[in-house]
C-alpha cells in the first residue's frame, strides 16, 4: 500500500467516525465535535485527490492546497463561533430566562 491508499482510508474512517458522531449523539459540544472531526477527513479525502492527481506525474496543483487552508479557516471561526452560541445558551438556561 503506498501513501496515497493509507490517507484516503483514514479520511474515510475520519468521515465515517464523524458522521457516526454527529447522528447519534445528543449533547450538542459532542455533536459539534463530531462535524469537526466530518469536517477534517473531508479536507484529507480533497488533499487525497489532490495528491493523486500529482502522483500521475504532473507537477502538484496549489488551488486544492489553498481551498483546504482556507476551508480549516473557515471551520475553526465557525467551530468557536457554535461553542460561544452554546455558552450563552447555557448561560441564559442558568438564569432562569426564556427570553
Amino acid at each position: 500500500m503506498n501513501e496515497v491508499t493509507i490517507f484516503g482510508l483514514l479520511a474515510a474512517a475520519l468521515v465515517g467516525l464523524g458522521l457516526y458522531g454527529v447522528l447519534t449523539h445528543a449533547a450538542p459540544l459532542r455533536r459539534i465535535l463530531s462535524f469537526n472531526l466530518l469536517g477534517g477527513g473531508v479536507f484529507l479525502v480533497f488533499g487525497v485527490v489532490a495528491r493523486r492527481g500529482a502522483g500521475a506525474g504532473f507537477d502538484g496543483d496549489p488551488v486544492p492546497q489553498a481551498i483546504i487552508i482556507t476551508g480549516i479557516v473557515v471551520a475553526f471561526a465557525a467551530t468557536t463561533l457554535a461553542i460561544a452560541l452554546l455558552l450563552r445558551i447555557a448561560e441564559l438556561r442558568q438564569d432562569g430566562t426564556d427570553d
